[in-house]
């Protein structure tokens, strides 16, 4: 785990200080946004994104959609197959911006040191605090009832002692839940979470995983990091590091995004050349969708293509202008990935990003028990 150092007078000892790090999450953000300003939409499922006769993709999914197992980049086609009487909403950006702009702000009131992820979600670090709160649970329970009080909306909030276990922590309760894993609770809350919960871990890999045998974090644990980098490359560096709950990434206050894109592995590796060309528009409409959220474009296009042997390639092309439409994301991409002498290969993932990107706006912006535990308050 990361640790501070606090400078103490000359002929004192350094006293090293754990960090407290909150995460907070929106519940639904977009679709939540949709049922507080039309009522009519409040208890029905509904998503927002692309119509089904567009080739659309779900942004984002109101609870009551999510019974129905629909999820955000889930191609919209399939999701009225799964609900029919699911309602489409077209994405407000500037309005869920405007509103996060004011969440934000909701944020600042407390630490400097806020690292927005998304639209819908951000990490602060709380160790120090303007308002002097000894409790991090306190902190956090404060950001919820404001932005209630102030947008109508409820956020479900994750407490620990670094990003990777806050970031478990708020999914433990959602909606409008608050969760906090104590310094001393870390290791064994990742040793009895499933594989396929682990942030960072998808539906592939988790597959893959347990075809070794491993299914648990306590499983993880138990192999060498030289296994998991032969098995996963680097990312396996990142699992031997989160199964001993281990994260010394910093909350990045005004961290600028180099690249936007999006990518899917495939349950099943994919042969058929009109199914990955179909595939390559559903995550051409995904990079559009986080183009828009994060009011950008780019001027370069990175087409990534894993095959079912694991070997990786990519191709790109810089244009002389920024793009950010549907069309052209995919008919560059296409162009790239036609370049391509596929050979009867299979494909297990495809992926697309756009980087040199043009906008100067990408700077980044609960009822518990109070306690304190081995000498750290949280």
């Amino acid at each position: 785990m990361r640790l501070l150092v606090v400078e103490l007078p000359l002929g004192q000892e350094p006293v090293a200080r754990t960090r407290k790090i909150v995460h907070v999450d929106m519940d639904a953000f977009y679709a939540s946004v949709e049922q507080r300003d039309n009522p009519s939409y409040r208890g029905k499922p509904l998503v927002v994104g692309g119509s089904p006769n567009q080739r659309g993709v779900v942004a984002a999914a109101s609870y009551e959609a999510r019974k129905f197992g629909i999820h955000s980049a889930m191609p919209s086609i399939t999701a009225i197959a799964k609900c029919p009487a699911l309602i489409f909403v077209r994405p407000r950006f500037d309005v869920y911006r405007e509103i996060f702009a004011a969440i934000h702000a909701i944020f600042k009131r407390y630490t400097d040191l806020v690292e927005g992820v998304a639209l819908d979600e951000a990490y602060l670090d709380v160790t120090e605090n303007r308002q002097n709160i000894p409790y991090a649970s306190t902190i956090a329970r404060h950001i919820k009832t404001a932005i209630f009080q102030e947008t109508q909306l409820t956020a479900t909030a994750g407490v620990s002692i670094n990003k990777f276990l806050a970031k478990m922590a708020s999914g433990q309760n959602k909606p409008n839940g608050l969760t906090v894993i104590l310094p001393e609770d870390a290791i064994a809350f990742v040793e009895q979470l499933p594989i396929e919960k682990f942030h960072g871990i998808g539906e592939v890999t988790a597959a893959k995983m347990h075809s070794l045998g491993i299914h648990t974090g306590a499983d993880l644990k138990g192999r060498p990091l030289l296994e998991l980098t032969h098995h996963f490359g680097k990312a396996g560096n990142y699992y031997y590091k989160i199964a001993r709950a281990e994260d010394d990434r910093p909350v990045e206050a005004n961290r600028v995004r180099k690249s936007i894109g999006a990518e899917t592995s495939f349950a099943r590796d994919l042969s058929d050349h009109s199914e990955m060309l179909q595939e390559l528009e559903q995550i051409a409409s995904v990079v559009e969708q986080r183009l828009e959220q994060h009011e950008t474009r780019g001027r370069t296009l990175t087409l990534k293509v894993k095959f079912s042997d694991y070997q990786q390639l990519t191709r790109s092309k810089t244009m002389l202008t920024p793009i950010s439409e549907l069309s052209t994301i995919f008919e560059i991409a296409k162009v790239l990935f036609e370049s391509i002498d596929l050979e009867n290969r299979s494909i297990r993932l495809l992926g697309i990003s756009l980087s040199n990107l043009d906008n100067a706006k990408q700077t980044q912006v609960i009822q518990l028990p109070l306690f304190q535990n081995a000498g750290i308050a949280f």
